[in-house]
């Protein structure tokens, strides 16, 4: 064989080395974003959006987003997630892809939307999970167990307060606007609502603010500036007030039913204080209570170890069950 023809028959044994190396590793990349998807359902004739991850015939998470966010502040930890339970992450109205309707069509208090939140899970016949619940996701998902304690199998909170000693001084100007809402609606704007409001409440006292994505605070406060939204979003917080007046129900629920509860806590954010995470331990002592390097939305900066973490307390929870 001549060099010509022999240079052309290496060519082609490293051509087909190189494609049977590609097909070969790309046959053994699993990725459990496989089993994400997105949907919307019809709740009293309001549109609901939800995600949802991995086999229905799994444990169940729901999992339920705080302010102003929406399902998809839990878009990073679904594939770390899904390979083991079944995730359920819904907008409530007025947030992320679900339907707006202004104040005047729908009446926005957290009871109302515990109660579309519990329609959702009827529905797609949700009759034991876990609830994963942040910010906003506290008062939804504690009225949810309060209702139903027979549906929760235990609880995760991830900087949701149930204690009065959890809210931060910035909540001096917050209860001002409860107490007057038509004199104090500028103010609660600026210290709830404003793009830098909303960027201290991802990075709020954090030493590492380099760690967070602009993009993140930027694509929330494009969802507060969207028509309709300051209405919305101001009319549900006045009814904020009513939460803080549940803590006393929710923590006499905690101490007696005492369920398996794990907390991660963002010790860098601004609205809520450390002493909210701790508390929870003082109400079920078996809590596992976790100070993480983050501000008030801990998936920023911490997804990997939350999702440790969750894993974890989960396999935990079903090798008990089992």
């Amino acid at each position: 064989m001549n060099v010509p023809a022999l240079l052309t028959v290496s060519a082609a044994v490293a051509c087909m080395t190189i494609q049977g190396s590609t097909q070969a590793s790309t046959e053994d990349l699993r990725s459990s974003r496989r089993s994400i998807s997105y949907h919307t359902v019809d709740i009293d004739g309001l549109k609901i959006f939800y995600r949802e991850a991995g086999a229905p015939s799994a444990p169940t998470v729901l999992m339920l987003h705080g302010f102003p966010s929406s399902s998809r502040m839990w878009e990073p930890l679904l594939p770390l997630l899904a390979e083991k339970y079944h995730l359920i992450a819904p907008d409530y109205p007025g947030f992320g892809n679900s339907d707006a309707p202004s104040p005047s069509s729908f009446t926005y208090t957290f009871d109302n939307l515990a109660k579309v939140i519990d329609q959702l899970t009827v529905k797609l016949g949700l009759t034991s999970y876990v609830l994963f619940m942040q910010d906003y996701g506290g008062p939804i998902g504690f009225r949810l167990a309060v209702a139903h304690p027979e549906r929760v199998r235990a609880i995760m909170i991830q900087n949701a307060v149930s204690h009065e000693q959890g809210l931060s001084p910035l909540w001096d100007a917050r209860r001002k606007y409860w107490a007057n809402p038509v004199h104090e609606l500028e103010a609660l704007k600026a210290n709830f609502t404003s793009l830098e409001a909303t960027r201290q409440r991802h990075i709020g006292t954090s030493p590492h603010p380099e760690r967070y994505d602009p993009d993140t605070w930027g694509d929330e406060y494009a969802f507060l500036s969207r028509p309709g939204q300051a209405d919305i979003q101001t009319t549900l917080f006045l009814d904020y007030r009513t939460n803080v007046a549940c803590y006393p129900l929710w923590q006499k629920w905690l101490r007696e039913t005492r369920p398996p509860m794990l907390v991660v806590w963002g010790k860098y954010d601004p609205s809520f204080t450390i002493a909210g995470a701790t508390a929870y331990a003082d109400d079920v002592p078996d809590a596992e209570v976790h100070l993480l390097e983050t501000g008030h939305l801990t998936l920023d900066e911490a997804t990997d170890e939350i999702a440790s973490l969750v894993r974890d307390f989960l396999e935990r929870l079903n090798r008990h069950a089992g």
